[in-house]
């Protein structure tokens, strides 16, 4: 099974480290920068390839989020949120697989547009919102296989002081690419 269907069933209840505790998980030079920059990821990736990125939507719905989803946004448990999967493709392929959760309590006002992001970039609505505040970065690693090793990070972000949790998972086709993220 390719690395990218298997995610969509992935358990993202895994266990996440705050930056500090980074280099507890070993995690391989390359991936350092993309797991520890604060900047914007769609920016990244669209000058790391040189301007042919998309969004490939997967998934988008209301849906229940893991215990380890809700408890970071404090959310009571079984309650519903707008669950979105996307790929975020360089050169038509995908090379971040990024799942948001968004509390039902977060669409109102003028955050209902978060609803209607469509095939944009989420990144570019909350990179370019005044309000935003971005939370402290966790960092995971995924183990695929006994040979396949995926790193992840999350944060929350505040649009209006509104909370929604944004994990992206840096699939394999990205190690390829000959780019890093600047440290900010």
């Amino acid at each position: 099974m390719p690395v990218r269907h298997s995610l969509i069933h992935a358990s993202f209840d895994a266990r996440w480290y705050h930056l500090r505790r980074l280099s507890a998980l070993h995690a391989p030079y390359h991936w350092q920068r993309w797991l520890t920059d604060r900047g914007s990821l769609t920016q990244h990736l669209m000058n790391a390839s040189q301007g042919h990125f998309s969004v490939e939507v997967i998934a988008q719905g209301w849906g229940r989020p893991n215990r380890s989803e809700a408890q970071i946004l404090g959310m009571p448990p079984r309650q519903l949120a707008l669950i979105r999967e996307v790929h975020l493709l360089g050169n038509q392929e995908p090379w971040v697989y990024a799942r948001s959760i968004i509390p039902a309590a977060t669409l109102t006002g003028r955050e209902r547009q978060l609803h209607h992001v469509g095939n944009r970039s989420l990144g570019s609505v909350l990179f370019n919102d005044r309000t935003m505040r971005r939370g402290p970065l966790e960092v995971s690693r995924f183990d695929i296989t006994s040979e396949q090793t995926l790193w992840a990070r999350r944060s929350q972000f505040y649009l209006s002081g509104k909370p929604l949790l944004v994990c992206e998972v840096f699939l394999p086709a990205l190690e390829q690419v000959n780019y890093q993220p600047t440290t900010s």
